[in-house]
């Protein structure tokens, strides 16, 4: 389903807009998607629900705007980390502080984190976006090696693959926390295992 939201043209009504998408990503990061309802938005960015329902059709629409957000607060610093790398490449400083970064962001994110990723698979607006940030980040990283001259077989498939395990190692420490599991254990298992991938 296509996204339909009004573009207002003025300042006031560009701020109010703003303020809804805001109130929205307050109230989904704190009690989740499920939890939050229009009327709960409007109050929070201080508006009445009819001006809401003036620039969106519905909560969903809120969340498709809140993702834009989402991606760009959270993902920007894993991307701006790439821009600074140099030759030679210290994969173990790099993947440590990737997965440090990875498990804060899980932490701060959570209820907006969960409830973005159980819509993924059911809603084809907020799937098609995480699926287009996996593509940036795989072929940003990818192109960065290759300019600086690190040779990688199947470097996009490495690189996906090996963002597909930080990413299950986030959501295991942050999500599921067993308490017989080292975790520390666990994160050196993970370097060593993606560093693999790469040399």
């Amino acid at each position: 389903m296509k996204n339909v939201v009004r573009e207002p043209q003025q300042e006031r009504s560009i701020e109010k807009k703003n303020r809804i998408i805001d109130a929205g990503y307050q109230l989904f990061s704190e009690v989740g998607y499920y939890g939050t309802n229009t009327a709960e938005i409007a109050k929070r960015a201080g508006v009445s629900t009819g001006i809401v329902y003036g620039y969106f059709r519905d909560k969903r629409d809120i969340l498709i705007c809140v993702l834009e957000i989402y991606i760009e607060r959270v993902f920007d610093p894993f991307l701006k980390m790439f821009d600074n790398l140099t030759v030679p490449v210290d994969f173990d400083t790099i993947i440590s502080k990737i997965i440090d970064m990875a498990i804060k962001t899980h932490k701060n994110n959570r209820k907006i984190h969960e409830a973005l990723h159980s819509m993924a698979g059911s809603d084809e607006a907020v799937g098609a976006q995480f699926i287009a940030l996996e593509d940036a980040i795989t072929l940003k990283i990818a192109k960065k090696f290759s300019n600086l001259g690190v040779n990688i077989d199947h470097a996009l498939e490495k690189i996906h693959f090996a963002m597909d395990i930080i990413q299950s190692f986030s959501h295991e420490y942050v999500f599921d926390k067993h308490d017989y599991i080292d975790y520390t254990v666990m994160k050196d298992m993970v370097i060593t295992i993606v560093k693999d991938l790469f040399i």
